[in-house]
This record gives structure tokens, sequence and C-alpha cells, in this order.
């Protein structure tokens, strides 16, 4: 494994396990799923840059599209809950409650 794959990653890994125990505000978490995203255009920008192939050059600024539309929708979910419940503390949301 090269240390550039090796950064990229941990990198992602890092997202993953900030995910998935740093779990108090959304904010965190929408930061989290961004970093991770953004280390997987990164990767995928650097393969198709090795391979010499113009077949996968659309597909980094595919996943760059959909992570923008991501965050926005994560933005957007984040600005009602704060609406709504007052935070974006995790814990406040339920699924029970309306």
């Amino acid at each position: 494994m090269t240390p550039t794959h090796f950064a990229f990653s941990s990198t992602f890994l890092l997202g993953l396990t900030g995910l998935a125990f740093h779990r108090t505000h959304l904010l965190s978490a929408l930061l989290c799923l961004e970093g991770m995203m953004l280390s997987l255009f990164i990767a995928l920008s650097l393969w198709t840059l090795q391979l010499d192939s113009t077949n996968f050059s659309a597909a980094p600024m595919l996943l760059l599209a959909f992570s923008a539309c991501e965050a926005s929708a994560g933005l957007a979910l984040l600005v009602a809950t704060a609406r709504t419940h007052g935070s974006d503390r995790l814990q406040n949301l339920s699924l029970l409650q309306c």
C-alpha cells in the first residue's frame, strides 16, 4: 500500500469512526460525512489519474455533485431541526415525537 492510499484510507476511516462514536450534534455528524465524501473524491480522482483512462473521468465530478447535494440537504435538515427543537443535539431528536 502506497502512502497516498494509506492517507486516504485513514482519512475515510477517521471520518467513519467520528461518525460512529462522536454523535452528540447533528453538525458534527454532517462534517464527518462531508470529510468521508471528500476523501472518496480525492481518492477517486487520483485513481483515474493513475490509470490514464478517460472512461472514469466523469466519476469524480459525479461524486462531487452528489456530495454537494448531500451537504445542502443536510444543512436544510440542520436548520429545520434547530428551528423546531431549539438545538442540533441528536439526543433531543426522537422519531416517536412530533
